[in-house]
């Protein structure tokens, strides 16, 4: 499980938003998870995404 302070994330291959659009592959801050258990992450502070939080996972450090 992803913590929601968490920063930056990635979403997995073939994640798809609340709407059933596919999500970018690339990183985002996670927003936080509401009470029907979508995630929100944001892109920049125009572009977010509801997602299933399973859908997440932290970026790998180089």
């Amino acid at each position: 499980m992803i913590k929601p302070d968490a920063y930056n994330l990635e979403v997995k291959s073939g994640t798809r938003n609340h709407k059933g659009y596919f999500v970018q592959d690339m990183a985002y801050r996670l927003v936080g998870i509401d009470k029907s258990g979508w995630a929100l992450i944001c892109q920049d502070n125009t572009t977010c995404h509801y997602v299933d939080p399973d859908c997440l996972q932290a970026t790998s450090a180089i």
